[in-house]
């Protein structure tokens, strides 16, 4: 990659997000034709659009498995920009299912497919926003792997295309289908833990070659086998032309124009299962700090990176996390008054640790430290899928585990953390107008304001337990405070 190249890749990221934004909303598909709908004797015939990596190993090959396992499901079409891609996807579904997929060369064309009901989409980060919004008015259901979108106002054009559509739409955070979240959600409405004040989590990583270097340059992959101009979305104005290079298409998630290193690879993660898990959902304050300490391969994202994020709940949240140090993370938890729920590290939970403040804090002997099991899920990204799968079915779009709303919070959280990082500003978010803003003094100076009212805490939605773990008890001389006016003691 030249030095020009890489100019122009600043730039563009710089000015183009809005643009990217704008064209991803209005360049649907003129005249889509509505998809079926799957009856009680029909199959939902699914579409690939984009499995690669991540597309063959969470989209086809948990679908295959569906299928086998007796889901009403047939896999009928795939597409690609890379040839070898498609081959392997094809591959696969023939071995698995013994029926030959159709093949399309641009993804517009399978979705003008009327056989067509649901498509799984596993393209780049900058492609996401475009596809799922095109695949909605094309009238087809939507399974879109994480990050939902590759900007914020991307991440609302995506909502409201949905809303529009009446469709399902899942977005591929496959964490999000362990039953602990509902169970956690469950206690801290009902005041388990007291006030509920922070959660933290982490996704930390090590390697000797660099994050996402991992993923191969193959010898095949050449411009006769990647339509680059296509993966690009130069014409759709996703990003600048450039030159054909192999490290940009395989390792994309190094270079911002495509994705955002570990904040939307790996924070996007973390940061759905515990907006799930606490019902939070957007920050009103963001700020983001890190940088490339490390891996100077050429790479635009930071390799240690860490967003702090305040919500008006009364709740903040930190995530944070190295791309060079594993064996040494944080733990994964949520904070509160009389407790906190310690859930470790991985996703993969089937239950969590109440650890207890102390009874002088609490002022309840009761409260102690427990262990809380929940059921086991063996296979997250199989049971995600399946969830999608019944949704798509039944007919029920809000019962899938990670919603475009969901995805949605969780873009604004690390996005702005993200632009906080690039930008040297903290940001806020107005959840009323979807509208971000350079940070001020209001935010501080409302929690003051609370205090000097002698005000009560905010609480999560879903609060059920009054003033649990929410009220301080003054000691016996805080009544020797006051100001002194004209020289008399307030006591």
């Amino acid at each position: 990659m030249n030095q020009n190249s890489r100019v122009t890749r600043r730039e563009f990221i710089q000015r183009g997000a809005q643009t990217a934004a704008a064209m991803g909303a209005v360049s649907a598909i003129s005249a889509p034709a509505p998809a079926q709908v799957a009856g009680a004797n029909e199959r939902l015939r699914i579409g690939f659009i984009g499995p690669g990596g991540r597309g063959l190993s969470g989209h086809v090959g948990p679908l295959c498995r569906l299928r086998k396992d007796g889901s009403p499901i047939e896999l009928v079409a795939v597409t690609d920009v890379y040839v070898n891609n498609a081959n392997r996807a094809f591959d696969l579904v023939k071995q698995e299912t013994g029926i030959e997929p159709k093949r399309y060369a641009d993804y517009r064309e399978l979705l003008a497919d009327r056989d067509i009901d649901a498509v799984c989409i596993g393209t780049p980060d900058h492609w996401h926003a475009k596809q799922t919004i095109d695949a909605l008015q094309a009238g087809k259901h939507v399974y879109c792997e994480k990050p939902m979108t590759h900007t914020i106002e991307e991440a609302f054009d995506v909502v409201k295309a949905w809303k529009d559509s009446g469709k399902v739409m899942q977005v591929g955070v496959q964490s999000t289908a362990l039953p602990v979240w509902a169970k956690v959600n469950e206690l801290l409405c009902n005041g388990e833990i007291g006030k509920v004040l922070m959660f933290q989590t982490e996704f930390f990583r090590n390697s000797n070659v660099g994050q996402w270097r991992y993923y191969p340059l193959e010898k095949d992959m050449t411009p006769k086998t990647i339509n680059w101009k296509a993966w690009l979305g130069v014409e759709e104005g996703l990003a600048p032309e450039m030159p054909f290079d192999r490290a940009i298409y395989a390792q994309w998630r190094r270079f911002w124009p495509f994705g955002s290193g570990m904040y939307t690879d790996l924070f996007v993660h973390r940061t759905t299962s515990m907006l799930k898990a606490t019902g939070l959902r957007f920050p009103s304050r963001v700020v983001g700090a890190g940088g490339i300490f490390l891996e100077y391969d050429g790479r635009d994202v930071p390799d240690v990176a860490t967003v702090v994020a305040d919500y008006d709940e009364g709740v903040q949240g930190l995530i944070t996390a190295t791309m060079s140090c594993a064996d040494t993370p944080i733990q994964q938890l949520i904070r509160g008054h009389f407790g906190s729920f310690v859930f470790g590290n991985g996703e993969e939970f089937e239950g969590f640790d109440m650890v207890a403040e102390r009874p002088q804090v609490t002022l309840n002997s009761k409260i102690k430290n427990k262990r809380v099991d929940v059921s086991k899920v063996q296979d997250t990204t199989y049971d995600h899928q399946k969830n999608f799968v019944d949704c798509c079915i039944a007919g029920t779009p809000g019962k899938v585990n990670c919603s475009p709303e969901l995805g949605a919070a969780a873009i604004v959280t690390v996005n702005l953390g993200v632009r906080s990082y690039r930008e040297g500003k903290v940001f806020h978010f107005d959840k009323a107008t979807n509208t971000v803003s350079d940070g001020n003094a209001e935010w501080a100076k409302q929690w003051e304001k609370i205090s000097q009212e002698r005000g009560k805490p905010h609480h999560i939605a879903g609060w059920k337990a009054g003033d649990t773990g929410s009220t301080l008890v003054a000691p016996d001389y805080q009544r020797l405070e006051g100001p002194w006016i004209d020289g008399k003691d307030p006591a």
